[in-house]
């Protein structure tokens, strides 16, 4: 990785399947039309976008196992900075069944546990210490094995902090809710995450907004990026808030993308050098081009390049709070 670049931390990485079908219909036989197995998990997909985009980036995490091998061989064969730390028995799968009709279905395993937990947890975290100097930004994203520490992602934002890096924490569950409170980071939470986080589900873009601010008032978050799906991405600094929408979603297969918005947010914060520097429209716009050019992709982790430069001329940008 160069200098500057985003170093993409996923403590659960995985082997994507995804199957493609007509309709998918519980109960019934299903004849797939098409199959793709490759390497996956969150902070994959964070580096593979950024790496379509030309940013400079390393996938860090843990790994192991048949699949562990199997996921890194491919991420070198195409060309990333693959940094796993071997102490899984294997990686988990996991499974997206994409119909025709515009509906998608993810099955996701768990992780397996690590031979010794807080081994595993310790060399990751030498192994993010190890990159921080040539980090101009961090991500953490997804899920972790089972049996890994919650607050891990909290520690590698503390480190983070420590050497002046600026993360950005993409989470859910019991690592979302300890990540809440690392103070200086880019929290990007979903509709459900958010919710999760204040007790109260979004229903507008402005409510969204307001919990968002709610956040950054009780905590030392420093912005906070809300993904809304096809009503886009509403971030939320100190200095205001703005919301962030194409004029009308695209049809395709939106796994992938949140991940592919935490790549543009990444990026910018990379450029931007601390969260605090943020600009808050311009890095909107970049995240809604770029998750949208993702959906257009028939796998997680890709986007269509000549569509991320059109769709960044066609992002509405509006005050979410009037």
């Amino acid at each position: 990785m160069r200098p500057g670049g985003v170093l993409a931390v996923t403590p659960n990485p995985a082997l994507d399947v995804t199957y493609r079908v007509p309709q998918l219909v519980p109960g019934r036989v299903h004849r797939v039309a098409e199959m793709a197995v490759r390497a996956g998990g969150k902070g994959v997909n964070v580096a593979r976008v950024l790496h379509r985009l030309g940013a400079p980036c390393a996938v860090l995490g843990l790994g192991g196992g048949p699949g562990g091998a199997r996921l890194a061989a491919e991420l070198e064969a195409d060309g990333l900075d693959v940094r796993l730390v071997d102490a899984l028995p294997d990686v988990r799968r996991t499974v997206v069944v994409h119909g025709a009709d515009g509906v998608t279905t993810s099955l996701w395993e768990p992780g397996p546990p690590p031979h010794d937990a807080a081994k595993a947890e310790r060399l990751l975290l030498d192994s993010v210490l190890t990159g921080l100097p040539d980090s101009g930004a961090v991500t953490v994203s997804g899920s972790l094995p089972v049996g890994v520490d919650p607050e891990l992602p909290l520690r590698v934002a503390a480190l983070c902090a420590e050497h002046d890096v600026p993360v950005v924490l993409d989470l859910d569950g019991a690592p979302l809710r300890a990540a809440a409170t690392a103070g200086g980071a880019v929290l990007m939470p979903n509709e459900d995450e958010l919710a999760a986080l204040t007790g109260e589900r979004p229903d507008t873009p402005a409510d969204a907004a307001r919990l968002a601010t709610a956040l950054l008032h009780t905590g030392p978050t420093a912005v906070v990026v809300a993904t809304l799906g096809a009503r886009g991405i509403v971030a939320v600094g100190r200095a205001g808030a703005v919301h962030a929408r194409l004029p009308s979603p695209v049809q395709g297969n939106p796994t992938g993308a949140g991940d592919a918005a935490c790549a543009a947010v990444a990026r910018a914060l990379a450029r931007a050098g601390s969260a605090a520097a943020l600009d808050l429209r311009r890095m909107a716009v970049d995240a809604v081009a770029v998750s949208a050019a993702s959906v257009l992709r028939p796998v997680a982790g890709d986007l269509d390049l000549a569509a991320y430069r059109r769709l960044t001329t066609e992002i509405v940008v509006e005050d979410p709070c009037r």
